[in-house]
């Protein structure tokens, strides 16, 4: 399933290591005054891969359908029962209940053991992911149930780096693109990705800016 070709990288204006988007940011201010606006707003992009793969899936399906507080603090009681960072390890050694205990539903405490079990056996080799296309990882990473491709997106942005994502089953982009675009309603999915053409190659970077003007800036390790 994977292949040997490494995927595009960010690549920088003048090779400033301290702005490694910068290009992105230039192609995206050259669209029109309001990406030029929404950029002067926001600030330099400051997506920073995490290094911490594993632990990134984890706190992905703690948080679906929850508040952000809410998946921070059954996150912080499964690593005080497990151990910090997580591992697949401890938490299959911990089990079903053990991970309930932290505060999950037995239907979520189920999907973080799939991915434990997954990650383990290298059935999903997470470590070599950065090998892979992103198609390839998206269809390694569904493969898991509990995982879905919106969580497999945000990998690839936040753990990865990959400049060309775009989610279009991310409820802040379709509001950001309503905004943008003065749209009166939600725009479709296929409607999202007509409206993100231009922004290629770096819609990654374009979700990121979209996500500030809706929810204020992504932290680092969010």
């Amino acid at each position: 399933m994977a292949t040997s070709r490494k995927p595009t990288t960010p690549k920088t204006c003048n090779k400033v290591e301290s702005d490694p988007w910068a290009e992105a940011v230039a192609h995206l201010r050259s669209l029109d005054e309001k990406w030029a606006a929404l950029i002067d707003r926001a600030g330099p992009c400051r997506l920073v891969a995490r290094p911490d793969r594993f632990g990134t899936l984890v706190r992905a399906i703690i948080g679906q359908q929850i508040s952000s507080k809410a998946a921070a603090t059954i996150d912080k009681k499964l690593r005080g029962l497990s151990g910090d960072p997580h591992m697949p390890e401890s938490l299959i050694t911990l089990g079903i209940d053990g991970i309930r205990s932290a505060g999950l539903s037995g239907v979520k405490a189920q999907y973080v053991l799939n991915l434990a079990e997954a990650v383990r056996s290298v059935a999903v080799p997470i470590d070599r992911f950065h090998e892979w296309e992103d198609d390839a990882i998206i269809a390694s990473l569904t493969s898991i149930k509990g995982v879905g491709a919106w969580t497999a997106e945000m990998f690839l942005i936040f753990c990865l780096n990959r400049p060309d994502v775009l989610s279009v089953g991310d409820l802040g982009i379709r509001v950001g693109l309503k905004k943008h675009h003065g749209l009166e309603e939600l725009p479709s999915p296929k409607l999202c990705r007509e409206l993100t053409e231009t922004l290629r190659p770096y819609r990654s970077v374009a979700m990121w800016y979209l996500w500030t003007e809706v929810d204020g800036p992504k932290p680092k390790d969010e």
